[in-house]
């Protein structure tokens, strides 16, 4: 393994509701372990098929905002052709396509460059499966 190259597995709980877990203090504790310093690239990655990887806004109403937009735009309901699971669990396979597994953030020296009121979030509405793996990876 290259030393511009290091990964790290997150273990998250998100519990047995809707979620919009905020990685970000995750992340930059990666980078001052991982980065030494260096310029590169962040990439964040959910191996999920029900969840994934947002930039936004947290602790403003934002999170909610987008959970409530996403049970808009995909209803937990009997709709779906994907029919295992709770009721509606269909939608969350189709999450995915709306909201990446995944993100690549630059990293400047060391630190991740986030605007001001940006978070790294994992996005999860699959209240089947509370346990949840993101892996982090640093390419200098």
């Amino acid at each position: 393994m290259s030393d511009s190259f290091r990964t790290s597995v997150l273990n998250v709980t998100t519990g047995s509701r809707e979620a919009v877990t905020d990685l970000t203090r995750d992340c930059e504790a990666f980078l001052a372990e991982s980065a030494n310093g260096a310029d590169g690239l962040l990439n964040v990655f959910v191996p999920h098929a029900t969840a994934g990887i947002a930039i936004l806004e947290t602790g403003a109403g934002s999170d909610d905002d987008l959970l409530a937009a996403l049970r808009d735009l995909l209803p937990g309901d009997d709709r779906w052709r994907h029919r295992h699971g709770s009721p509606g669990h269909g939608r969350d396979h189709v999450l995915p396509a709306f909201i990446a597994p995944h993100a690549t953030l630059p990293v400047l020296a060391g630190r991740l460059q986030l605007g001001t009121w940006q978070s790294v979030c994992l996005v999860d509405t699959n209240v089947d499966n509370a346990l949840r793996q993101v892996r982090l990876s640093f390419l200098g």
